[in-house]
């Protein structure tokens, strides 16, 4: 969790992902998988907390949760930036396989979520 610790050490008053997970009563893998949605939402056009929501199967509620949490608007564009600079970390977070590709990746993750296989 070492990079979205220090990403939320520097932009909210959560100083780790484990915090920012227990206070909104989520895993702190599913908040780590948040956070990187939302900068990577931020960059791309359309409203940040719904292709968020798409990206990893979190409802709206608990999205805005995070964005509130973490520090608004301003640190989402600390995280975009942040995801920016080196994207290889983020895309290997999400490709859990190795495939190079996240895409099914992110899929078997929303499906776990409502119970399909």
């Amino acid at each position: 969790m070492g990079l979205f610790d220090g990403i939320l050490s520097q932009v909210s008053g959560h100083a780790d992902v484990g915090n920012l997970a227990s206070r909104l009563g989520i895993d702190p893998a599913m908040a780590e998988k948040a956070i990187a949605a939302l900068g990577m939402a931020h960059q791309q056009p359309g409203d940040t907390a719904q292709l968020a929501a798409q990206k990893t199967g979190l409802d709206m509620g608990t999205i805005q949760q995070v964005i509130a949490a973490i520090g608004g608007e301003g640190s989402l564009t600390e995280f975009a930036n942040q995801i920016a600079a080196d994207p290889a970390k983020i895309s290997a977070f999400f490709d859990k396989d190795g495939d190079g590709n996240a895409i099914d990746d992110l899929t078997d993750m929303a499906k776990g979520l409502f119970g399909k296989s």
